[in-house]
């Protein structure tokens, strides 16, 4: 698995679709809904008549932290849902999540340290489960 400054990412052995599915069953694992599903390459043929890759979008909110998160700082809801994503790119299938910890840290609240760390570990182990089936 790799990190960057946003996200954890990691290839999937598995086809897109079975990504897909196995990311929405590791989330639903870890107490996570999907509240929106964006299909990324229908939209932006819809939109744009452009072709490209598959590529999803699932907004993931996990309703504890969540309730934790806005209660502290109301203006943290910009930042709602946790987006989880599964694309081809280059003919490999990869998944990525959002890094919670350092997302909820540009809010500058030391209170929103603990619910970032949390929903960061869990949103690790949902690209660790699609990463290693």
């Amino acid at each position: 698995m790799k990190e960057t400054n946003v996200a954890f990412e990691a290839l999937s052995p598995l086809s897109f679709a079975d990504t897909v599915a196995r990311a929405r069953l590791a989330l639903a694992t870890e107490g996570f809904g999907v509240l929106t599903e964006i299909d990324v390459q229908a939209t932006m043929r819809a939109k744009l008549g452009v072709e490209g890759e598959p590529y999803v979008i699932l907004g993931a909110c996990h309703p504890p932290s969540a309730h934790h998160a806005l209660t502290r700082a109301p203006e943290v809801g910009v930042l709602l849902p946790c987006n989880v994503t599964v694309s081809v790119e280059r003919g490999a299938t990869v998944v990525r999540a959002m890094r919670a910890e350092a997302v909820l840290g540009v809010v500058g609240k030391p209170e929103l340290a603990e619910v970032g760390a949390h929903v960061g570990a869990a949103l690790r182990r949902v690209v660790a489960a699609c990463e290693n089936p």
